[in-house]
């Protein structure tokens, strides 16, 4: 990987001699089809690039990451490929004021979802083919100069099988036997050009809005063309598409919008203009929440604002990456809130999003909003909670700053002045400072320009007869920031907690009076960034608290009631509430939990909690409770209700006991039954994997599960649940399959991993502990970023919670201060969370000492 890095230094360089012209790229990928003796496929990929040199007799270098290169021509004349191609670059000297560069490589494809990727689908052979390059991988596919603010117009031509259909980012212009060539795009960056091909079943549709008309297109595998609702795909589109159409004042710029949901993806979604690609995973093969048709529609329009916020502008360099990940995050939820089904998307964010930005920011990896990226692995990195939820959680703490017209004022003026440009932080500042009348200076020095997280805590005193005398914020964390928050008064009437008083107020340094809330009587709750408006985490006062261990689930407000167990959350993370208490709090109130995506929150917390925070002494005791909570709120949920389909796989997630494990066999082999509860094909594996880790179902009933089942999807399952059985033999050709070989593909990577780690293994993984740190440092040298950023996260001795862990983390971090940054960097974010798994474990320990009233 280090042969394969760019430096800011080196891209900042490159930008100020050179200009681009435009791309012509030619990409014949038959050889992706039929049988290949060789045990690398590749494809030949011929690039054009007119480019102009500010420096006549200058040198620089394209990128190319390629098996092998056939010709270089430089102006005409032939170079010699062994002396300026070193695998990853070509050197050019003796430039031109205009020059045309021709590179005729072979490059291979990709089974790492970096580049060209490549996929055989095994239930019917097809094979399918797309790319994903962000942030530096287009490289892979053809000779380019890879960094975000050398933008240029493409033309694509592809030559494929004759009953393949082919797409990239153009619409298709024409098709001469086996060619088809593309219609030259407007200046975009390297890394959202795009190409989709195979025999994919495809659906069309057609947006109009006046006069303007955008062709819509979804795509998926045919394997799953029985799933594809595509009519919502293109519902949420055609939604989301009035909704930035009437708040940009910029009309979608580049031509159609085809969405492809694609085989063993990396991401969840990539914003290529005019051909955006998605995890086809979005596509529901069982029935599902409505939280997840949320999640898919939010998806649909991060991407859409992408369309704008990184396409159309894009930053000059990854320090910005903010300028379009915290923006299409905020919009995300904003347009989802304002123009689909999903009104209550603000809970989500506030729960689910956040939560995500409150962990990063505690890491010590944090970093501020707008980055320092040195180099690509510092960039792929921080795709990040930072750079996502945090960023967004600023945006929306600007809205109410600024104001929400000025905030969208500000964004048609930055599109119409920086149209197919390339942006910095002070660009953005400017226009926004136009249209609030604001110092954005100051209020980027605070929230863009520091790391970490404030704390915000009521302090109240009553007099005798009850009523507030006064009411402050009391605001922790450097640096001190100004905070647009609100503050709301709960009470409690006819057994509902609702809010009957609110306060907005602008908390500046250590201790803020919230004058308007004097005088008001004595609340059973107060709320502190009530309605979700900042970034920041809330505690509770002791009344408040009290309150909550008994009427949790009394709050009427959704958003309320999930700030408060975000609340609830962060304390016991931050070992300031013992981990069982917080799961009593699941226990007893998770089951009124209206907001289906806030209940699985709280389901994938209390896993944690039980996991990683519990003293050790109590994990069994703790899992049997957990596991009876969910039992019996499967037995209470509504037959066919979505959430009684969330408490079954909590119960699938939680089941130890041989009764629980008896109930998953029968729900499987049909002999049980819950009335209502729809046992599909997507429920079973989820069902299937509780017992091969606990040593109930052997290999031969995950092949008869496959057998039932023998598709792309069943496969990743297949091989999860094959990895989390119970034997160290198991464990060990798990352990060999990703860490030793390079076999497997990413999706296959990531299922084995899921598998390898079960909590109630951790005698068994402990072996592994010494030879992890043996081997990290081999893996990200010799792996893509995408499998070493996989192995080091996901092999981590994370479960072996002990000191003897941490002190071997210690010891690997001593020893190899010279390692990768990136690599270290992913090491210290796994120890801190390992120390603090220990802290929280010390606090929840601590409450079987307590003495208790007598």
């Amino acid at each position: 990987m280090p042969g394969e890095n760019l430096s800011r230094d080196e891209a900042r360089e490159r930008a100020e001699l050179l200009s681009v012209d435009g791309y012509e790229v030619a990409l014949d990928v038959r050889s992706a089809v039929g049988e290949s003796a060789s045990e690398q496929r590749t494809f030949r990929s011929v690039t054009t690039i007119r480019f102009r040199s500010a420096v006549p007799g200058a040198a620089t270098f394209v990128d190319l990451i390629a098996p092998s290169v056939d010709a270089v021509t430089l102006n005409g004349r032939e170079l010699d490929v062994a002396a300026v191609f070193d695998g990853a670059r070509i050197a050019l000297e003796g430039l031109r004021e205009e020059n045309v560069l021709v590179v005729d490589a072979r490059c291979a494809y990709s089974r790492t979802g970096e580049g060209l990727h490549r996929f055989v689908d095994p239930e019917d052979g097809e094979v399918y083919l797309y790319t994903q390059y962000e942030p530096a991988d287009a490289r892979r596919v053809f000779a380019n100069f890879e960094q975000p603010d050398l933008k240029a117009p493409f033309r694509f031509t592809v030559t494929a099988p004759d009953d393949w259909s082919v797409w990239s980012n153009g619409a298709e212009e024409s098709r001469e036997g086996q060619v088809r060539s593309f219609a030259r795009t407007e200046p975009i960056s390297t890394y959202i050009t795009a190409v989709v091909a195979g025999p994919y079943h495809y659906v069309t549709d057609t947006y109009r809005r006046g006069e303007l008309e955008i062709p819509l297109g979804a795509m998926c595998r045919k394997g799953l063309a029985k799933h594809f609702d595509a009519d919502d795909v293109f519902l949420i589109t055609k939604q989301g598409l009035d909704f930035f159409h009437d708040n940009f004042d910029y009309p979608y710029p580049f031509g159609k919008y085809d969405q492809a949901f694609v085989p063993e993806y990396n991401l969840g979604a990539m914003e290529n203009p005019g051909m955006v690609t998605f995890r086809e995973e979005y596509i529901y093969r069982g029935k599902v929440t409505r939280a997840a048709y949320e999640r898919r529609a939010n998806v649909i329009l991060h991407e859409m604002a992408h369309m704008w916020f990184g396409d159309l502008v894009t930053m000059k360099w990854w320090d910005d990456l903010w300028l379009k990940e915290s923006f299409a995050d905020f919009m995300g939820s904003f347009s989802l809130a304002e123009a689909t089904r999903f009104t209550n998307s603000w809970v989500t964010f506030a729960n689910n999003r956040k939560a995500w930005a409150y962990r990063a920011d505690q890491l010590p990896s944090t970093h501020p909003v707008t980055a320092d990226i040195r180099d690509l692995e510092d960039a792929k990195l921080n795709f990040d909670g930072i750079t996502y939820a945090k960023g967004a959680a600023v945006l929306k703490q600007l809205v109410a700053y600024a104001g929400r017209e000025a905030f969208l004022e500000g964004a048609r003026r930055y599109f119409k002045r920086h149209a197919y440009g390339n942006t910095r932080l002070d660009d953005l500042l400017s226009v926004l400072e136009e249209t609030s009348g604001r110092d954005m200076r100051t209020w980027s020095r605070a929230w863009l320009e520091t790391s970490g997280v404030n704390v915000l805590t009521p302090a109240v005193t009553y007099d005798a007869a009850g009523r507030i005398t006064e009411l402050a914020v009391v605001q922790e964390g450097e640096p001190l920031r100004p905070h647009r928050a609100a503050v709301g008064l709960y009470r409690l009437t006819d057994g509902e907690l609702a809010r009957y008083a609110r306060a907005e107020v602008d908390v500046t340094g250590g201790r803020t009076v919230v004058a308007e809330l004097a005088g008001a009587e004595r609340p059973a709750l107060v709320l502190v960034n009530d309605d979700d408006l900042t970034y920041g985490k809330v505690r509770l006062d002791e009344g408040s608290l009290k309150t909550l261990r008994a009427h949790l689930g009394d709050i009427t407000d959704p958003l309320a009631r999930a700030l408060c167990w975000s609340a609830l959350w962060n304390m016991t993370r931050d070992a300031l509430m013992p981990a069982r208490d917080f799961l009593s709090l699941v226990l007893d109130f998770a089951g009124r939990e209206t907001d289906i995506g806030v209940l699985q929150m709280l389901h994938a917390w209390a896993r944690s909690a039980l996991t990683h925070y519990a003293a050790p002494q109590w994990r069994e005791e703790g899992g049997r409770l957990l596991s009876a909570g969910a039992l019996k709120e499967l037995r209470l949920a509504g037959p066919g209700s979505e959430h009684q389909l969330t408490w079954a796989r909590f119960l699938a997630a939680t089941a130890t006991t041989d009764a629980d494990l008896q109930l998953l066999e029968g729900l499987l082999a049909g002999t049980a039954r819950i009335d209502g509860l729809d046992v599909d094909q997507e429920l079973r594996w989820s069902f299937l994997e509780p017992l091969a880790a606990h040593g109930r179902a052997d290999e031969a009933a995950i092949a008869a599960e496959l057998a039932r089942d023998d598709t792309a999807s069943g496969k990743r399952h297949q091989v999860r649940c094959l990895a989390a059985r119970p034997s160290a033999a198991v464990k060990a050709q798990a352990w060999a399959q990703v860490v030793e070989s390079e076999a497997l593909s990413n999706a296959l990577v990531e299922a084995t991993i899921a598998g390898f780690v079960q909590p109630s293994q951790r005698e068994l993984l402990a072996p592994y502990t010494e030879k992890y740190f043996a081997a990290i440092e081999r893996v990200w040298a010799d792996r893509s970023i995408q499998i070493g950023m996989d192995v080091v996260r996901g092999m981590f001795p994370g479960l072996q919670d002990a000191r003897p862990a941490l002190e071997a983390t210690d010891a690997w971090l001593s020893a190899h201060e010279s390692a990768p940054p990136a690599l270290r960097r992913l090491v210290l974010e796994a120890r801190d969370d390992l120390a603090r798994a220990l802290r929280a474990q010390a606090c929840d320990a601590a409450a079987d000492r307590a003495p208790t009233a007598g």
